[in-house]
């Protein structure tokens, strides 16, 4: 039986549960998967404890997935260049993580143009799109509140050359905005001067839309949601954690229709 759960704070609001329970329902597998309020530095007694309970992997959504890097020794070597990771599973009683953050953003990406891209925000989903941008680009535009970071998104960046921009820099001229910060940090929609020329892709999906996929979606110009970004690294939460062998393609309708009961 599978025994998973998506670890955070705040969790109430996660969509996680839904997806992996649609999930386990299509393969015919016996599973159960909660939400569970974990905190910062909580991270590390909560897994110990676990593994005794028998539970086959975790979830991570804000703040554990940087925290989890200096917690688990086994890590994938992409997550642990990006120092972020999403996932974390059982395997033989220790736990490994990965980031399928950073395979959903790849996914993403694939069949859109663009050359001038930003992204907002530098904590570890932010990190994770960088990851994936290294196979799109060579330059990329981040803006910080925390000029601290920088150091990790350039890491996390590779070959790429990170510039790092004012948090009131103009997001119109861009082929393509990632914006990863949480809701209602930054009014980030007064951050279009004129009208937005590319495409948005915004990590957040409650609430939705948010202020900026609005102003984005009134200029006529396409966005990604989170619920996108959700489906799509769920897609490899649920092949690690369950250990089964699916069509993608498949599986993604099964998501989005559970996603249609809210």
């Amino acid at each position: 039986m599978i025994k998973a759960a998506v670890l955070g704070s705040p969790i109430a609001h996660s969509l996680s549960p839904l997806l992996h329970r649609a999930a386990y329902t299509h393969l015919g597998v016996s599973g159960d998967y909660q939400a569970i309020e974990v905190k910062l530095n909580e991270l590390k007694p909560f897994l110990e404890k676990s593994l005794a309970q028998d539970y086959s992997g975790f979830s991570l959504t804000m703040p554990l997935k940087e925290e989890v890097i200096n917690i688990v020794g086994d890590i994938d070597p992409l997550a642990r260049e990006i120092a972020s990771a999403n996932t974390v599973v059982n395997r033989d009683g220790h736990w490994v993580a990965s980031s399928t953050d950073l395979l959903a953003f790849t996914r993403l990406l694939q069949g859109l143009s663009f050359t001038s891209v930003c992204v907002i925000g530098g904590g570890g989903t932010a990190r994770a799109a960088l990851g994936a941008l290294r196979a799109f680009t060579e330059n990329v535009d981040v803006l910080l509140r925390s000029p601290e970071r920088l150091g990790a998104l350039i890491q996390a960046g590779g070959r790429i050359d990170v510039k790092a921009l004012e948090m009131s820099s103009d997001l119109s001229s861009y082929d393509l905005v990632i914006s990863t910060v949480p809701a209602g940090v930054i009014n980030l929609q007064d951050l279009v001067d004129t009208q937005p020329q590319g495409v948005l892709l915004d990590v957040l999906y409650h609430p939705w839309p948010t202020p900026l996929a609005a102003k984005w979606r009134e200029s006529g110009q396409p966005v990604i949601s989170g619920r996108d970004l959700l489906v799509e690294q769920a897609l490899d939460q649920i092949s690690l954690m369950t250990g089964n062998v699916f069509d993608y393609e498949q599986m993604r309708k099964v998501l989005y229709t559970a996603l249609l009961e809210v």
